[in-house]
């Protein structure tokens, strides 16, 4: 726990609370769709679709609006993957699981490129994030077994 800061003359706390990380699975057959950086922090490493909620939108609309801002990906929202909590950055990750419906993309200005992976494929060492890694090796996991299940988990 911490001090949350508060005025003294008008009894107001000032909460500071964690950002909305939003993000998809966009997957079509075996393959993930992902998105080489063109922007810092992590610039030309490899990452899923992602950005920050904004207001007035839901969690998956953020998602979706990522998706098609940096990819330019035609897809269906499906449903919430994995959770995750990076308290050290105060940060809460969601993931939705996204179906492709087309394997041709138009890359915004935050993308240099996007492109589909088969599992052996992903470049793992150049991945922007931990909590894309973490999504991606639960992602496959998932696959192979036929499970289709959310997790939820905290990354220190």
């Amino acid at each position: 726990m911490f001090d949350r800061a508060i005025c003294t003359v008008f009894h107001t706390v000032h909460y500071e609370n964690p950002l909305n990380v939003v993000v998809t699975v966009p997957w079509l057959g075996d393959k993930v769709l992902l998105c080489k950086r063109n922007i810092e922090p992590r610039k030309e490493k490899w990452t899923l679709p992602a950005g920050f909620m904004e207001l007035g939108e839901s969690t998956s609309q953020g998602a979706a609006r990522e998706t098609s801002e940096e990819a330019g990906a035609q897809f269906i929202m499906e449903d919430l993957f994995t959770v995750m909590s990076v308290p050290r950055v105060g940060q809460v990750h969601l993931y939705y699981r996204a179906r492709l419906t087309s394997d041709q993309f138009d890359p915004g200005h935050e993308t240099m490129d996007a492109r589909l992976f088969s599992e052996q494929d992903i470049p793992w060492e150049d991945l922007a994030l931990r909590t894309v890694k973490e999504t991606l090796l639960h992602y496959f996991a998932d696959r192979r077994e036929g499970r289709r299940v959310t997790h939820a988990f905290d990354i220190e």
